[in-house]
């Protein structure tokens, strides 16, 4: 029989879970549903635990949302930055590497559910300010990297993430390769 906490009837999991574990967990319920559906009991579900084991790692709800805006902030992006600078030298290869590890995540549904969430919160504003800097540094110095001016590189980076986060329905387009194609459109000097 398993242990009920709090009103749950969540299966038991592995005891080790970790605060990362919560907040991935609550990025996955983000990106599925926006901020409606960070609530504890959906979040308990997703790692099927009780609701109690949640209290082994935040205060309180409020402490929970302070470091997932935090954590999209800060440890994520900073992490996969250091990842994509290990996995090659080569400065467009880097920006390549993003945009297939974006695709693959589906950060961008993090990214506008973030954004939404930013409206009305002021550490998740903070925390998209925060995540945008560094992103928009990262693909800066890939094209300054290549030859581009400071100001042409920023100018080309908030074009790559703001292609990263629309949304437009064009199913013409083979929605796989268009952020290649988008990316040599604007690696290329005119």
């Amino acid at each position: 029989m398993q242990p009920v906490v709090s009103g749950s009837t969540a299966p038991s999991r592995s005891p080790d879970l970790t605060p990362r574990d919560w907040l991935e967990a609550g990025q996955s319920l983000l990106r599925r549903g926006g901020l409606r559906a960070l609530k504890l009991r959906p979040l308990a579900e997703e790692l099927k635990v009780s609701t109690g084991s949640f209290y082994h790692h935040f205060r309180d709800f409020d402490d929970y949302q302070g470091k997932l805006a935090a954590y999209f902030a800060e440890d994520q992006v900073s992490d996969l930055i250091a990842a994509l600078r290990r996995a090659t030298p080569d400065p467009i290869g880097r920006i390549r590497l993003l945009g297939q590890t974006v695709r693959r995540r589906g950060s961008s549904r993090i990214a506008v559910a973030m954004r939404a969430w930013a409206e009305s919160d002021p550490r998740a504003r903070i925390a998209v300010e925060r995540h945008d800097e560094l992103m928009l540094d990262f693909l800066a110095s890939c094209l300054t990297d290549i030859g581009f001016s400071r100001s042409e590189a920023e100018v080309r980076a908030y074009g790559l993430i703001t292609l990263g986060l629309s949304k437009v329905h064009a199913p013409h387009l083979d929605m796989a390769s268009l952020f290649d194609s988008l990316l040599d459109i604007m690696v290329t000097r005119p």
